[in-house]
């Protein structure tokens, strides 16, 4: 896991299927990922060591079920529905020992990449629908299997899930999508970018999908919120009247009044990753009323 923050830049950068198997431990390579399967026990350990959500494309459900619960905490499947399988054994050791596992997400294809998340825990089993309950390391201690969830809990374990898990994912899925540039003003440099959500993910159709995020500059970004800027269903950058009237420095004249009109820089190469038109369309109405 040491080895995986520092590949990662703590968490801000995704690793390719082959980054992965970079990792030797005393001189000798040792794998840290399943491969066909989505459970990974090598066979010198007593547990389970990482377990893997593969990437779809938006609008293409996974093989398997591994999601947020109504409780404010994640699901992962059995892998088949023998409750002895090696695989699933191998999880159960990993929730009997406490032992730690690294997450794998996938966040897109050709070559394979993924995000760690990494550590997560198994809180219990629920053998009725053939799936672990698994913790970002946020709900350990805070809640068990018999004790209902508070709603305040509950709402914590929803904030800090989205935290750990969903914003890294969502962030490596949009910047790779948009091969780490800026759709506005094309900037290449990853530190200097967010990826920004069309619609909030606090507005019921806000998911967090490629579909509704935009890698976006630092600034681009800051305009994009502050309905500054705003995009039109075809792809086209506006800026807001009085902002354009408005005189200043190099900034603002080339940062942001002379993207207006313009087309998109960057965009995704797969169809199915482009930015969602009714999304854009909910997005351009609110910036024009503002």
């Amino acid at each position: 896991m040491e080895w995986l923050a520092a590949r990662t830049n703590d968490g801000a950068d995704w690793l390719t299927r082959e980054d992965i198997l970079d990792f030797a431990l005393e001189g000798e390579p040792r794998r840290l990922q399943p491969t066909q399967t989505g459970i990974w026990k090598p066979r010198d350990l007593q547990a389970a060591l990482s377990i893997q959500t593969v990437y779809r494309a938006p609008g293409r459900e996974r093989p398997y079920n591994d999601d947020l619960g109504p409780d404010g905490l994640l699901r992962y499947a059995w892998r088949g529905e023998d409750p002895d399988h090696p695989d699933n054994r191998a999880l159960r050791a990993a929730m009997k020992m406490n032992k730690p596992l690294i997450w794998f997400f996938g966040v897109g294809m050709g070559p394979a990449v993924f995000q760690p998340i990494f550590p997560v825990y198994i809180l219990w089993e629920e053998p009725q629908d053939q799936r672990f309950v698994i913790d970002p390391n946020v709900g350990r201690g805070l809640v068990t299997e018999s004790s209902p969830i508070e709603e305040h809990l509950k709402k914590y374990l929803m904030v800090e899930t989205k935290r750990r898990l969903h914003q890294p994912v969502f962030r490596s899925t949009v910047l790779r999508a948009y091969r780490s540039r800026c759709a506005v003003c094309a900037l290449a440099h990853k530190e200097l970018l967010d990826a920004a959500h069309i619609l909030p993910d606090r507005d019921e159709e806000g998911i967090a999908s490629v579909v509704n995020g935009l890698a976006l500059c630092k600034i681009h970004h800051a305009a994009f919120d502050a309905n500054i800027l705003g995009i039109r269903p075809d792809l086209i950058v506006q800026v807001r009247e009085d902002i354009l009237r408005e005189v200043d420095g190099p900034m603002l004249r080339h940062g942001i009044q002379e993207r207006h009109g313009r087309r998109l820089m960057a965009l995704p190469h797969a169809r199915s990753e482009m930015p969602d038109t009714g999304l854009l369309e909910t997005a351009f109405d609110r910036f024009r009323s503002a």
